[in-house]
């Protein structure tokens, strides 16, 4: 078996992990402290509801019959490689400068102590809250069966499943109405790495590059962060700052607020205005976009291999796919369990991966390629944007509904809150679609996507 299951008691995960009490700033709905921050850090912001322009709460005329979310990792640490790169930005900037003012005057004090790849105590509470909120939403469904759990190996992923298992058995335990003990959740976790077949961390496509989201995010760059540059220059006239180096301070407004167990918002945020933010916003959305979403070729079909598990587990079929699966798992029942009595599932992944998935799904085909040049806000690309889509405990919400005057179960996706249009399938004002219709509008992805180019010897 290429996978091993976890199991643990609600003590001894309230007991390894220290929680503190939720911030003032972070709830089950997410982070709301200085929004026009704090909502606009690309894939670092921390989770919050995003704007649906369709009701996200259950139709009244219809019953969920089945849940599936998919969440990425709790708020962290930067990666090894950038809390470097951070650490001796601010060393640098301390040795040039030497005395700082106005609103430069807290990194007289400030001393670099993140650490790296690692949750913070704020990205802990994140997945703590979301384990809540699914039982809230999910409570009916939840009288009758425990959610399956399931795990890219990543510490930090893994980590944030446990903490998800946490709220939610909070939740079953102080509802009571659940007829049920709390029981004790399993979770799977699949070993993460080129050598294996693993749906929720992709890495067995050689061909595939990211290179085209490096290309859009450094033609953005060179538009939108020069004039920053030059004014923190000419506010610290020894700093010498670079464009680079402009955009390391602006990911340590993200990293700093969410290292703050109470989220409070970082002195970093403070060095650029409002716009400068939207900016930032749209140069990681670039790179989203391009180096692994839609504007990426192989991105989305490093993606198919969830789709056609969900689409298994929606049907109560099996799986059929030849890509990013792992044949010995998901033919065991006991690691892939299919039938109409499980109805509830989460799954734990990265951000990247998530947006390879999210596009498998044709969540944004609608969505005309990004301009690199002229920022265009969420509103005007479907949706797409790297905080809207994946930010920290970012969750996607794939429902099977019964409705009332319906035949056929239902379906509809709801991305962090949002509910999607479901344009592919010809979703209703509701978002809702066919069971069948949505399946059907699958194609791309029930055909393996492009896999065969994963292995034709040249990168994208």
């Amino acid at each position: 078996m290429f996978a091993f299951v976890i199991f643990f008691s609600l003590l001894a995960i309230s007991r390894a992990f220290g929680f503190t009490n939720p911030s003032a700033c972070d709830g089950l709905n997410g982070f709301s402290c200085k929004p026009e921050i704090s909502h606009w850090l690309g894939q670092y912001s921390p989770y919050y509801s995003v704007p649906s322009v369709i009701k996200a709460s259950v139709p009244e005329t219809c019953t969920v019959t089945f849940a599936q979310s998919l969440s990425r990792h709790g708020a962290r640490d930067p990666t090894a490689s950038k809390t470097k790169a951070y650490s001796n930005l601010i060393e640098s900037l301390k040795s040039k400068v030497g005395t700082f003012t106005g609103k430069y005057a807290f990194l007289n004090n400030y001393e670099y102590t993140l650490g790296a790849d690692q949750l913070t105590t704020l990205g802990q509470q994140e997945l703590v809250n979301q384990g809540i909120k699914f039982y809230e939403r999910y409570n009916e469904l939840a009288k009758h069966i425990d959610p399956f759990v399931r795990s890219a190996g990543q510490q930090r992923v893994v980590e944030s499943a446990y903490n998800w298992t946490l709220g939610y058995q909070q939740a079953v335990q102080e509802a009571k109405k659940s007829g049920k003990n709390v029981s004790t959740l399993a979770i799977e976790v699949i070993p993460e790495g080129e050598e294996y077949n693993n749906t929720l961390s992709i890495d067995n496509c050689p061909a595939f590059s990211s290179d085209l989201g490096d290309a859009a995010q450094n033609k953005w760059i060179s538009i939108f962060v020069p004039n920053i540059t030059a004014r923190i220059n000419n506010d610290l006239p020894s700093a010498k700052l670079n464009d680079s180096t402009t955009i390391y301070l602006m990911d340590l407004c993200a990293f700093d607020t969410v290292a703050s167990p109470t989220g409070n918002i970082s002195d970093f945020c403070y060095l650029f205005t409002d716009t400068e933010w939207r900016d930032y916003d749209y140069y990681q959305s670039l790179g989203k976009y391009y180096g692994y979403g839609p504007g990426s070729k192989l991105g989305p079909t490093r993606g198919v291999g969830f789709v056609n598990e969900l689409i298994a587990r929606m049907t109560s079929s099996p799986v059929r796919d030849e890509t990013t699966t792992n044949h010995t798992l998901d033919t065991d029942p006991s690691t892939f369990p299919i039938g109409k009595k499980y109805t509830l599932f989460a799954d734990f992944s990265h951000d990247n991966d998530m947006m390879n998935i999210f596009s498998a799904f044709g969540l944004f085909n609608a969505t005309k390629p990004l301009s690199n040049t002229t920022f265009t806000p969420p509103e005007k690309t479907n949706g797409f944007s790297a905080s809207w889509a994946v930010p920290f405990s970012g969750r996607a919400y794939f429902e099977k509904l019964q409705c009332a005057g319906q035949k056929e179960e239902m379906v509809r996706v709801l991305l962090n809150d949002r509910v999607v249009p479901l344009e592919t399938c010809g979703g209703n004002h509701q978002g809702l679609c066919t069971l069948s219709k949505f399946v059907d509008s699958l194609s791309f992805a029930r055909a393996g996507g492009f896999w065969d180019e994963c292995f034709d010897g040249d990168k994208e």
